[in-house]
């Protein structure tokens, strides 16, 4: 999901192909902040069982995380335009990697807002990099490959995706005690916190070592793209494109999608974990949190190849009442039909947020890098969208109730990828 405000000249894109080892690191960019965003989904349970949180309390994970994009996108975008794309890459890699440190004080003060505030630092690194990604290797090669490049580009961040829950399972909720934090108080239960989050600590340190590395890397390659040509900042200006009726209704899809996703992925650990459905350990439940995502990233090739023949639009309709169809499928069974059918909702989410995007943007023309910047701000609704989704499994009780709300949004995109059937 890599939208960028800034646009770089053509004369940069034969000259990028002199330096196509660097290409290797803009794909660990795609890798690295594809993983650490899905390692929200094993995160969340960690600390809903450290905190005794309730699911709204422990959606604020994704709202923090997600309210980055509505806060830094814009001011990101004109970072990377003032000092441009590797220097902007290695910018964002160094708050990432300040994320990562936060998380050694928000474990010693055993605080949950710590912990929030340090995902929102992490997350204000990734939307910078984001920013960067999709136009940086769009320059590294001939333009006539570009398409090619970010295609394969994407398979990386799915790839991070995949793998990055399952190894976030067995370091992050492999280490939870049979303690039962709810039964602690006062200093015992700040005690136990401190030593239990000492699992968050050593992952996200690993990945500060990791981030360190690539953003060395990336800095010493940094004069070697040929000079930049950004478009002047517009500001807020887009906004009036959303008075366009297609291009406003994709950013609500944008918006809608998002957090459809993003809310099925926080709740795949704790709905596993019902008697009803599997009745899976909490660190067996978090391995499988790579299939929700890994059918995004076989979904991905497969879509890529069956929109060569299919119209977009009844595409997109037709996988979002394929997720509505798994969701209703889960939610009314039990056992293995019912875990399963929920993580398969991966496969449907493959070619949303592309598909979305293209048909928004269609038409627009020389307003596309306004449209591109509207739609990075409607990411904000992972942010949104899952809370919303934790405040009715508090409010009803149930998770499989909780569920309605995705089932919601999916049925908006439907009806916005038929009526964009037809080509503008």
């Amino acid at each position: 999901m890599a939208i960028t405000h800034a646009t770089a000249t053509s004369d940069g894109d034969a000259a990028g192909a002199d330096v196509p080892q660097l290409r290797v690191f803009v794909f660990a960019l795609f890798f690295i902040f594809g993983g650490i965003t899905s390692l929200n989904d094993v995160i969340i349970p960690k600390l809903k069982s450290l905190f005794t949180l309730n699911f709204t309390e422990a959606m604020l994970v994704q709202f923090c995380f997600f309210t980055a994009y509505a806060v830094i996108g814009i001011p990101g975008a004109r970072l990377v335009k003032r000092i441009g794309y590797l220097r902007g890459a290695a910018a964002g890699l160094v708050i990432m990697m300040i994320g990562c440190l936060l998380f050694i004080p928000a474990s010693e003060t055993a605080s949950y807002p710590v912990f929030l505030f340090a995902l929102f630092v992490l997350a204000s690194g990734v939307v910078v990099v984001q920013v960067v990604a999709n136009p940086l290797i769009s320059m590294l090669g001939p333009p006539r490959t570009a398409p090619s490049r970010l295609t394969f580009a994407q398979a990386f961040n799915s790839l991070g995706t995949t793998i990055f829950p399952i190894f976030g399972a067995i370091l992050i909720l492999g280490s939870l005690a049979t303690v039962d934090p709810a039964t602690l108080t006062g200093a015992a239960a700040d005690a136990y916190r401190t030593a239990e989050s000492q699992a968050i600590v050593h992952g996200y340190l690993g990945l500060a070592a990791a981030l360190a590395v690539v953003a060395l890397v990336v800095w010493l390659f940094r004069n070697r793209l040929p000079a930049e040509s950004h478009e002047a900042a517009k500001g807020l200006a887009g906004l009036d494109l959303l008075r366009r009726p297609r291009f406003g209704w994709g950013a609500l899809c944008i918006f809608l999608y998002v957090g459809a996703e993003v809310s099925i992925g926080s709740m795949i650990v704790s709905y596993l974990m019902q008697p009803q459905v599997l009745a899976l350990a909490q660190q067996d439940a978090g391995k499988l949190i790579g299939l929700y995502w890994g059918g995004a990233m076989v979904g991905r090739f497969i879509g890529s190849a069956a929109l060569r023949v299919i119209s977009p639009g009844k595409a997109l309709a037709g996988v979002a009442i394929g997720a509505i169809a798994l969701i209703a499928l889960s939610v009314s069974t039990t056992g293995t039909v019912s875990g399963y059918a929920l993580l398969a909702i991966g496969l449907t989410n493959a070619i949303m947020f592309p598909t979305i995007f293209t048909l928004a943007c269609e038409g627009l023309g020389p307003r596309a890098a306004d449209g591109s910047g509207i739609i990075n701000v409607a990411i904000f609704g992972g942010a949104v969208v899952p809370l919303l989704t934790g405040l009715i499994a508090d409010g009803s009780g149930s998770l499989a109730m909780a569920l309605l709300l995705p089932a919601a949004c999916y049925a908006v995109i439907a009806g916005f990828g038929w009526s964009a059937r037809r080509p503008v």
